[in-house]
């Protein structure tokens, strides 16, 4: 089954201890360049804003840079958070995209606001306005399909095919399916929640012109090394950084693994930390084709999208290289 299902890329530019925000950027596009030559199927970047840890701010300006860097793999975000911005202006910004790498843009749109008061004031927006996502999706679908009621016509983007997908947490999967789009659903760390959604979305799926049957990506943290030790050491700085985040308010840069396993943490820090590392997808070659040959069969998914942060990229692009042995083992 895993040979037959397609498996992608998000990665978030996290920011390293003692790196410039620019050399994560950078690396962002270096991994788009060698996912595309492992045989992955898209490289999608993320939206953040005011995030110490997180340098991709811009994901439609970032995903112009990874689609000028890579000539096969499907480029798009994962994603624009919709409510922060005006949909024309998306509209927009996609078909500019589209229009310069045409059949090779995805439009991944999520229905968060921004991750404080202060990011949330500086946008514009409050937690509110992610109860318009619908009416947000709509209005951004009928820019692309010239149904807007205003009169305005969306250059370049009316006429153009740019693939959309929700992603869904709670209410997203509903509004997908409403939609008839394809739908992202996370984390792979709790199983039984992630099918229940998948189960609600196929149950209300309504055949639109953008997909004529439901279609599911679930993402998630997947560590392959050569031994289990190694693979979770993978995961220590990336469950670090949200341990510490959750106990101080902030999200920092990722730590080397030894200097976090080196730390003397607070009861609650601890608590945190473990549950970071647990749960996810990590081990041997053996292993996690084990594991996700499980999740697969219980899912139906039709593709994975892997989104794997670590310290050590020389282990991040092993372990991305391991999983495509997997995946696509005669490449």
């Amino acid at each position: 089954m895993i040979t037959r299902t397609r498996f992608s890329v998000l990665d978030r530019s996290r920011t390293r201890e003692g790196h410039a925000p620019a050399e994560a950027l950078r690396d962002t596009v270096a991994l788009a360049r060698q996912a595309e030559a492992l045989g992955y199927h898209r490289f999608w970047v993320s939206e953040h804003h005011g995030v110490p840890g997180v340098a991709g701010s811009a994901p439609t300006v970032l995903a112009a840079a990874v689609a000028a860097a890579t000539r096969t793999i499907r480029v798009g975000t994962g994603g624009v958070m919709l409510p922060n911005h005006r949909p024309l202006v998306v509209a927009e910004q996609f078909g500019v995209l589209e229009a310069l790498f045409p059949g090779r843009i995805d439009m991944g749109l999520g229905r968060s606001v921004g991750f404080t008061d202060g990011v949330r004031r500086a946008l514009g927006r409050d937690k509110e306005d992610a109860e318009d996502f619908g009416a947000q999706l709509g209005e951004l679908l009928g820019w692309f399909e010239g149904t807007s009621p205003t009169g305005v016509r969306a250059r370049p983007s009316e006429g153009l095919r740019v693939p959309p997908f929700v992603l869904a947490m709670g209410e997203g999967a509903r509004i997908a399916a409403r939609a008839g789009l394809p739908m992202v659903i996370g984390d792979l760390r709790a199983r039984e929640k992630l099918l229940r959604g998948i189960d609600q979305y196929r149950s209300l799926f309504r055949p639109s012109p953008w997909a004529p049957e439901p279609y599911v990506v679930i993402s998630g943290t997947i560590a392959v090394a050569g031994t289990a030790a190694e693979a979770r050491r993978l995961l220590v700085p990336e469950a670090w950084s949200m341990a510490y985040s959750r106990t101080h308010g902030t999200f920092p840069p990722l730590a080397p693994a030894e200097e976090t396993e080196a730390r003397t943490m607070t009861a609650k820090e601890r608590g945190f930390y473990d549950s970071g590392l647990a749960g996810h997808i990590a081990g041997t070659s053996e292993q996690v084709a084990h594991e996700l040959e499980t999740v697969l069969k219980g899912s139906g998914a039709d593709e994975v999208l892997v989104t794997t942060s670590g310290y050590d990229r020389t282990a991040l692009l092993d372990s991305y290289r391991r999983l495509a042995a997997l995946f696509a083992p005669g490449r």
